[in-house]
């Protein structure tokens, strides 16, 4: 019988979340697995749980919860040889979407058992930090500084709506005060240097709770996918918004796509404002200047 630990998400005290948590508890149990339970009252502590025990033994470390519990998971687990399951019980569920697990509970559970008993699928993952500093973190999905940043800061402190409404909220309020950025970027064999109004790094599609900001991004090329979009207007921004759920923006004349294996974020004050903190998989990750560097095959997934 082995060990499996897992980590629900009920920061927020979602019934539903909580629910598909115990849930998840049963599934193993029945399936034989002894079950190690990380959770906490945060997601930071449920980190430092998951860090401080010591996690040889276990067979795996399962998330319940959105992206914000697989970056989580993926901090605790990438670089290492323990595999990661993903029990889908979000909002956005981007990194869920990408790698195609079943949104039921008892199908997601599933999967992840059968992957247990068999080999795991390996993921590029990205190191993210400082250039001037040793330390980092990881992510698995999309790292973005651009007004989309300004956005999901603003739309966490919201209270209501719940879900995408409160993106929609984010962005009426940022939207009158946007002004174009100033941006370096560098890559292996590229610079791009302008005014814009994003900036995204991108190892998955799908950012946002559903936009397909980098619509050929994959976890398994050992590339990231660079977004950048130039110094649009506000009413520039409105007309592009609604055609990123499908990806047709990167057809826009004012959108670059490149791709690398690392790439450098340096905010520069004489071409725009400076830039906001970047999150990614939802996340807050910091200011810039920030170095991004994939990993290929750095994380086992049971999916």
């Amino acid at each position: 019988m082995s060990a499996v630990g897992v980590i629900v998400n009920g920061a927020a005290g979602a019934r539903d979340v909580l629910a598909t948590g115990r849930r998840v508890h049963e599934l193993l149990q029945a399936a034989g697995h002894t079950v190690v339970d990380y959770s906490a009252p945060t997601l930071a502590q449920a980190t430092d749980r998951a860090r401080a025990v010591a996690t040889a033994g276990l067979a795996g470390l399962v998330v319940v919860g959105g992206d914000g519990a697989v970056h989580l998971g993926v901090n605790v687990v990438a670089g290492t040889h323990l595999p990661l399951g993903i029990v889908p019980a979000g909002t956005g569920n981007d990194i869920a979407r990408a790698l195609r697990v079943p949104s039921h509970v008892d199908r997601a559970v599933a999967d992840i058992v059968a992957a247990l008993a068999t080999r795991p699928r390996s993921l590029d993952a990205v190191r993210v930090g400082r250039p001037d500093a040793a330390a980092y973190e990881w992510f698995l999905g999309v790292l973005s500084c651009g007004i989309d940043a300004a956005v999901n800061a603003t739309a966490n402190a919201y209270r209501w709506p719940s879900g995408h409404l409160k993106y929609l909220r984010g962005v009426a309020a940022e939207l009158p005060r946007f002004r174009p950025y100033g941006y370096r970027v560098r890559m292996d064999d590229d610079v791009w240097e302008s005014a814009g109004s994003l900036v995204a790094i991108a190892n998955i599609p799908w950012f946002g709770g559903g936009l397909k900001i980098a619509p050929d991004a994959d976890p398994e090329d050992g590339l990231l996918d660079v977004v950048v979009a130039g110094p649009l207007t506000r009413h520039g921004i409105l007309a592009i918004f609604p055609k990123v759920y499908s990806g047709a923006h990167v057809g826009h004349p004012a959108v670059q796509v490149f791709r690398s294996r690392a790439v450098t974020i340096e905010p520069v004050a004489a071409l725009g404002a400076h830039p906001p903190v970047a999150f990614a998989d939802g996340e807050r990750i910091g200011p810039l200047p920030l170095r991004l560097e994939v990993v290929p095959g750095a994380l086992d997934v049971l999916h």
